[in-house]
């Protein structure tokens, strides 16, 4: 029976650890993105997106109303990629990671701030996918405000 538990124990420890190490890959590439942002380099940032990925933000107009912007990945790093260095700092919290197979989904509330100053939060959510095995964002919607921030 001793054996029992301690061969159950090693088995729950073995898929604990593999769960960790398959959820932590999926936050390098999130962090990947993030990194390339604050180093304003626009090739660590498009590193971390699939070739057909899609960006997205859900904000609201002058007029109030709601709206959704989709951006070229291509284009968000070349603009990055002409910032300062430090001065698209976006700090994230990973609150939720639901891995199944070759799917990751990732929720991360999050406080931006544009050189040195707070500009606004909201929360992102990213789809990742593993293609032959290395995680890339397929897609990335994100909202943004600046009422209702905790920074």
């Amino acid at each position: 029976m001793k054996c029992f538990w301690v061969l159950l124990t090693t088995l729950f420890c073995t898929f604990y650890t593999n769960a960790q190490s398959v959820e932590d890959s999926v936050k390098v590439v999130v962090n990947t993105l993030f990194a390339g942002m604050k180093n304003a380099d626009a090739a660590l940032l498009k590193s971390a997106f699939a070739d057909s990925a899609v960006l997205q933000t859900i904000s609201r107009n002058k007029e109030g109303k709601m709206m959704v912007r989709t951006e070229d990945v291509n284009e968000f790093a070349d603009f990055v990629g002409k910032l300062k260095k430090d001065s698209a700092d976006e700090r994230i919290q990973f609150e939720t990671i639901k891995i199944d197979g070759p799917l990751a989904i990732v929720w991360t509330p999050y406080n931006f701030y544009l050189n040195g100053k707070f500009s606004h939060c909201g929360v992102n959510s990213f789809q990742l996918v593993r293609f032959d095995g290395i995680w890339k964002i397929q897609y990335l919607i994100d909202t943004r405000r600046r009422q209702g921030c905790k920074n």
